[in-house]
């Protein structure tokens, strides 16, 4: 089971129950008990108008330890087509079938509905302790409460219950408006897309208006699919200015980075803390961690959460980097560190997501200033957690996040970082 839940959600349940089978790798869940998942990010392709229907791009992990199956609902009063279930790991196709809510309860998803439908994916391996298994579920929607024409103008409107979206309007057609904050790009294809990273834990009633344009605009070609990384054409034109005409950026929905940090008591300025990658680059078969300035990493670990094996780890500082034959990117000095995680291969088609654990130790930014506990630290990825020490309560906080409370009583701050470049996070605790 995963340590943070994706999609924004509080997560003390979660690290509670992670901890328990990290350390008992014996217990699993049966088929009987409640289906978890996490990192669910949904990509809404629009098709023609006139059919009111869209294609759907579903990317989830299924948490439940020993799980065999993943159930997806399939919602009422829309007409759905299944077109076909992936292994992320992989890449290769999986085994699915509709079934009613009874053969759903029966056979893995105790809280399903009666009159409900599911779509049950009979997944590659079982979910191991402390892993995930990753899915793309693909089908096609006709929904005419949730898209339609109105005039000359388009709606999709619809009620979203996952945090992280995409829409992508259909070719041919301008955006003239949406109801919350997104991201907005022009694909390779020319199709505009719109990202958004929801923040609260409540459905969102998200609402995009899209108009034809009179004519249509330069390096339109086939709709891409839900990898797609770049953001489309950029000029070549050399123009003397401070603008970033090139400036390109990542779709911050999408990625599915993110961190926690455990807090140790302040007067050690360590924390322990994990983070969770997808590598996509085919052929890649090492992360590298590049350690901070002013920061000191040990007593690194790693495991491929796919399959919940443990994975090998180097910790390689000054010339012990080059003649390791491992390139940064940068120029190394005998102050530079690196913690290497080394993997298979990533497949053709495939992915590998890793979950790597490290305490660092930084008195420059994590410090006891008198009584107070202060943490001074710039987040890039978009989904951060801090977790406090034991026994301290928050007095301070400058970056907007949910704060929950740990099963063990320790305060956590949940923090989403929808755009794309760094937050700086300022936290002060007191001791109770």
């Amino acid at each position: 089971m995963k340590l943070a839940a994706a999609v924004g959600r509080v997560r003390s349940a979660q690290l509670i129950c992670a901890a328990i089978l990290l350390l008992c790798p014996a217990v699993t869940l049966t088929q009987s008990a409640r289906q978890t998942q996490a990192d669910s990010y949904t990509r809404y392709d629009l098709l023609d108008p006139a059919t009111q229907s869209f294609r759907i791009y579903y990317d989830v992990s299924a948490t439940s330890a020993g799980a065999q199956y993943y159930f997806n609902t399939l919602r009422a009063g829309s007409e759905h087509t299944v077109h076909g279930v992936t292994d992320l790991m992989t890449g290769r196709p999986l085994e699915w079938e509709v079934v009613d809510g009874r053969q759903a309860r029966t056979s893995g998803l105790p809280e399903a509905q009666a009159d409900g439908e599911y779509l049950r994916v009979t997944l590659a391996r079982p979910v191991p302790a402390g892993g995930e298994a990753r899915v793309r579920i693909d089908k096609t929607y006709r929904d005419t409460a949730s898209y339609w024409q109105d005039g000359a103008e388009i709606v999709f409107s619809r009620s979203l219950g996952i945090n992280r979206n995409s829409v992508v309007l259909p070719q041919g057609y301008e955006l003239i408006g949406c109801n919350y904050p997104s991201q907005v790009v022009t694909e390779p294809s020319g199709r505009i897309k719109l990202s958004f990273f929801s923040r609260g834990p409540a459905s969102v009633p998200y609402e995009v208006k899209a108009r034809r344009l009179a004519t249509l605009g330069r390096g339109l070609s086939a709709p891409a699919g839900p990898r797609e990384r770049q953001t489309g054409p950029t000029t070549t034109q050399t123009v003397s200015a401070a603008a970033r005409v090139d400036y390109t950026f990542t779709e911050r929905a999408f990625q599915d980075r993110e961190i926690v940090y455990f807090l140790q008591q302040p007067e050690t300025h360590s924390f322990r803390l994990y983070h969770d990658y997808t590598e996509t680059r085919q052929g890649v078969d090492r992360y590298l961690n590049i350690v901070r300035q002013g920061s000191k990493a040990s007593d690194p670990s790693a495991s491929n959460l796919d399959t919940g094996a443990e994975l090998a780890v180097e910790q390689l500082k000054g010339s012990a980097i080059s003649d390791r034959g491992i390139e940064l990117g940068q120029q190394i000095t005998a102050e530079t560190e690196v913690v290497v995680i080394w993997f298979e291969p990533v497949p053709s088609g495939g992915s590998t997501r890793l979950r790597i654990w490290e305490t660092y130790t930084d008195p420059n930014r994590y410090v006891l200033a008198g009584d107070e506990l202060v943490w001074d630290r710039a987040f890039g990825r978009p989904q951060n957690t801090v977790v406090l020490p034991d026994g301290w309560y928050l007095t301070t906080n400058s970056i907007p996040a949910v704060v929950d409370e740990t099963d063990d009583g320790r305060v956590s701050l949940y923090y989403v970082n929808d755009r794309p470049d760094n937050i700086a996070v300022f936290i002060k605790a007191r001791r109770r």
